[in-house]
């Protein structure tokens, strides 16, 4: 990239390559969580409703913190991958990717669920009494019509994956090349003497990244639900 230093073009692309897999793998999960959270009706489900949108309210300090008690190599969960699958998410990208994927996740998961409410339920039902399984009305109705809020509730996670900072540096800490990300990278300049021109240069990429996922994010799902419209 013209005009940066090595370290800011590798954080840069860090920063894409983490977004890009939180969201990936995040999305099919907030599909199905939005689903139920949407359709199913259960005891606890103001409790799950509440642990999913969690990291929006909770300081991402101690989100970090948590994801840390968690999946540390030391920790429950981070002891059975370590030990049976031989994966380990502490001081790597992969951390890094797990940290920005929690936190995207609400948004997702949000802007997926209000598209969900908006299909009105009669359309699923009369696919049901043709005699289409939940899988089948999900597949053939409802999917086709929240294509919108999925690709919406996707840039969006992926926006705030790239944007991720809190949970990151106390997950998987400011390593260069392996979980410095853009923001952690604006954060290590700030440190050094005489770096705010980088910094600022930095908050410039920051920001054009965040605002054309914003803007894809419109014209995308502008068009996806004009073709639905049309069908």
């Amino acid at each position: 990239m013209a005009g940066l230093t090595a370290e800011e073009a590798q954080a840069i692309a860090l920063s894409l390559k983490v977004a890009l897999v939180a969201t990936a793998v995040s999305l099919p999960f907030a599909v199905a969580i939005a689903h139920v959270l949407a359709r199913r009706s259960f005891p606890g489900k103001q409790v799950l409703n509440g642990v999913v949108h969690l990291p929006l309210v909770l300081p991402p300090v101690v989100t970090g913190y948590l994801l840390l008690l968690s999946f540390g190599r030391h920790a429950p969960v981070g002891a059975f991958l370590y030990d049976t699958l031989g994966i380990t998410f502490i001081f790597r990208w992969t951390g890094a990717a797990l940290a920005a994927g929690v936190m995207g996740f609400p948004l997702m998961v949000r802007a997926i669920r209000l598209a969900i409410e908006a299909v009105d339920p009669k359309l699923e039902q009369a696919a049901a009494t043709l005699g289409a399984s939940r899988v089948a009305v999900f597949a053939t109705v409802t999917l086709p019509l929240i294509l919108p809020g999925i690709v919406a509730g996707a840039i969006l996670g992926f926006a705030r994956g790239l944007s991720e900072f809190g949970a990151t540096i106390t997950f998987v800490s400011n390593i260069p090349g392996e979980t410095r990300t853009l923001p952690l990278a604006i954060y290590s300049e700030l440190q050094i003497p005489g770096g705010d021109a980088a910094a600022l240069r930095l908050v410039v990429i920051s920001t054009v990244l965040a605002m054309a996922a914003l803007i894809l994010s419109e014209i995308v799902g502008t068009r996806v639900a004009r073709r639905i419209a049309g069908a």
